[in-house]
C-alpha cells in the first residue's frame, strides 16, 4: 500500500480518558501530533514507555483511531515500525529521551537504507531544562541534550526539537511531511512537559497535508526517452531487470507497463524480490550473477542492452561485484535519473513518467523470451520425506512454497533465509519483504509483528534462523 498525495481524516474522537480530555479540547501538542499520524495513515504506534514520553503516550491513547502497542525493547519497536511501514506506506515509534533512542538507532539506520518513512518520536527533556547546564538522568552524564539528535542526523532525513509550543506545529508538520516526501525516516523529540499544555496553533483539527506530486522535467523526458527507445529498438535480444528502488519511486506499476508493452523477459534482482510480479508471463526468475534463477543469468548476461530499473550494485547483489554485464550495454533508470550506457544522463527524470512514456516508443521484441524458452527445463521435485528421516530444507521449503497465496506474506530473516527464499515463486499478491541492503540480524522477528498489524488480511510467514531469532524473540514473550 502506498500514501497518497492527499491525506486526511474527517473523524473526530468521541471520547477521551479524564487525565487528557479538557487539555485536549483547548487543543494540544499531543492531540495535534495524535491526529496528523492518523491522518497519514498510521493506526498502530510501537512503542516503550519511560518517564520522559508518558504525558505524550497518554495522549496518543486518548485517540480512538489510534493504537498503542507496548514492545518488550526499542530496537524491536523500531523493527516493528519498519515492517509497518513496509505494508502500510509510513510507520511511526514512540521512545524516551537517550537510552530510549539510543537503543532504537539500529532499527532506523536499516529503515533508512531501505527508504522507508518512518516517523520516529522521543519523549524529550522538560523545556526548563534546555540552556540550565544540568545532567538529566538516561544520559550519559554531560549537561549536553543534543547527543542522541547528533546520532540520528545522519540515519534520519530531518530533526526537530520541540521544546516551545510557539514553533511546535510548523516543526512537527515539516518533519512529517519530509518523511513522506523523501520516504526517509525522521526524528522529532517532543519536551516531557509540552504534549498537555494548550496552544492557539492547536486549536482547530490539523488541515491534512497535500503533498504536490513531483513532475519530471519534460524536455528531459522527452530527451531521455527518445535516446533510451533508439537505443533498445537497435538491440536484437533487450532484457529488463527489476531492483529495489521500484518502491520508493512508486513504479511498479509503469514497470509491469513497460513488460507488458515491449515482450522483452523480465528478471528481479535479488533485493528487489517481491516488487516485480513473479507471475508475469515473461518473468524469468532472480538475476545475481553466478547464483541467478537457473537460465535467467544466462539470458540476462547474453542480451545486448539491458534495463536495469532502480537497481543498488552493492557486494551483495552483485555477487562480490562479479556480474558479467558491461555499462555500454546498460540503461540504469533510478527514481530520478536516466543514464544511457557510456552516454548521456538526464536528471529530474521521474522513472514511473519514463518507463510509461518508454512503453509508448518501443517495438516489441520477443527474442531473448524465445531463446529463454528454447532453453527452459522446469526444476526437479524434492524427493518425498520419509517417517523415519531427518526434514531436509528443499522438502520443507516445498511445503512453505504449497502455502502461499494472494493472501501470505513472506518475511525472509538475513542470512540461510534468504537464500532458500529467493527460491520460493511468489503468486499474484503475495508480499515478500527482506532487507538486503543493510542486513540486521533479528529485524525480521520485529517487522513481522508490525507487518502483521499493518496487513491484517495477510498470513504472514516468517522465516528466521534460530541464532537471528534469539536476538529478538523478547518481542513474543
Amino acid at each position: 500500500m502506498e500514501v497518497g498525495n492527499k491525506m486526511g481524516s474527517s473523524a473526530h474522537p468521541t471520547s477521551l480518558p479524564p487525565s487528557v480530555r479538557g487539555c485536549a479540547s483547548s487543543g494540544t501538542l499531543g492531540r495535534h501530533l495524535a491526529r496528523r499520524l492518523v491522518e497519514i495513515g498510521v493506526k498502530d504506534v510501537f512503542s516503550v514507555p519511560g518517564d520522559f514520553n508518558l504525558t505524550l503516550l497518554d495522549h496518543l491513547i486518548a485517540e480512538p483511531e489510534l493504537n498503542l502497542v507496548g514492545c518488550c525493547n526499542e530496537l524491536n519497536a523500531g523493527y516493528a515500525a519498519d515492517g509497518y511501514a513496509r505494508a502500510k506506506g509510513v510507520g511511526a515509534c514512540v521512545v524516551t529521551f537517550t537510552v530510549g533512542g539510543l537503543s532504537l538507532l539500529n532499527a532506523i539506520a536499516g529503515a533508512y537504507s531501505e527508504n522507508l518513512p518512518v516517523i520516529c518520536i522521543v519523549g524529550g527533556p522538560n523545556s526548563n531544562d534546555y540552556g540550565t547546564n544540568r545532567v538529566l538522568h538516561h544520559t550519559i552524564g554531560l549537561p549536553d541534550f543534543s547527543q542522541e539528535l547528533r546520532c540520528f542526523q545522519t540515519i534520519t532525513c530531518a530533526q526537530a526539537v520541540v521544546n516551545n509550543l510557539d514553533d511546535a506545529h510548523e516543526l512537527i508538520d515539516t518533519a512529517i511531511s519530509t518523511a513522506l516526501k523523501e520516504s526517509k525516516p525522521v526524528y522529532i523529540s517532543i519536551s516531557c512537559n509540552l504534549p498537555g499544555i494548550p496552544h492557539p496553533t492547536f486549536a482547530r483539527e490539523p488541515v491534512p497535508f497535500f503533498l504536490a506530486p513531483k513532475v519530471s522535467n519534460q524536455l528531459g523526458l522527452e530527451a531521455a526517452v527518445e535516446a533510451t527507445a533508439d537505443f533498445l529498438n537497435k538491440a536484437v535480444k533487450p532484457v529488463l531487470v527489476g531492483g529495489p528502488k521500484l518502491r520508493v519511486a512508486k513504479a511498479q506499476e509503469a514497470f509491469v507497463e513497460l513488460a507488458d508493452a515491449s515482450g522483452y523477459p523480465i528478471a528481479v534482482m535479488p533485493s528487489g524480490k517481491g516488487l516485480v510480479p513473479e507471475h508475469h508471463p515473461h518473468f524469468i526468475g532472480t538475476y545475481w550473477g553466478a547464483v541467478s534463477t537457473s537460465f535467467c543469468g544466462e539470458i540476462v548476461e547474453s542480451a545486448d542492452a539491458y534495463v536495469f530499473v532502480g537497481p543498488i550494485f552493492n557486494d551483495y547483489s552483485s555477487v562480490g561485484y562479479s556480474l558479467l554485464i558491461k555499462k555500454e550495454k546498460a540503461i540504469i533508470v533510478q527514481p530520478n535519473r536516466v543514464t544511457i550506457g557510456n552516454g548521456p544522463s538526464f536528471g529530474w527524470v521521474f522513472m514511473s513518467d519514463f518507463l510509461s512514456a518508454l512503453a509508448k516508443k518501443l517495438k516489441r521484441n520477443s527474442t531473448a523470451m524465445e531463446n529463454y524458452r528454447r532453453i527452459f527445463i522446469p526444476p526437479g521435485m524434492p524427493l518425498k520425506h520419509g517417517n523415519d528421516e531427518p526434514l531436509r530444507v528443499n522438502v520443507l521449503f516445498k511445503h512453505i512454497q504449497e502455502m502461499l497465496s494472494g493472501d501470505s506474506a513472506v518475511i525472509a530473516e538475513t542470512g540461510d533465509s534468504w537464500f532458500n527464499c529467493q527460491k520460493l515463486r511468489l503468486p499474484e499478491n503475495c508480499g515478500y519483504e527482506f532487507q538486503m541492503q543493510y542486513g540486521s540480524i533479528g529485524w525480521s522477528v520485529g517487522a513481522t509483528l508490525g507487518y502483521a498489524q499493518a496487513a491484517k488480511d495477510k498470513r504472514v510467514i516468517a522465516c528466521i534462523g534460530d541464532g537471528s531469532f534469539q536476538v529478538s524473540e523478547i518481542i513474543f514473550i
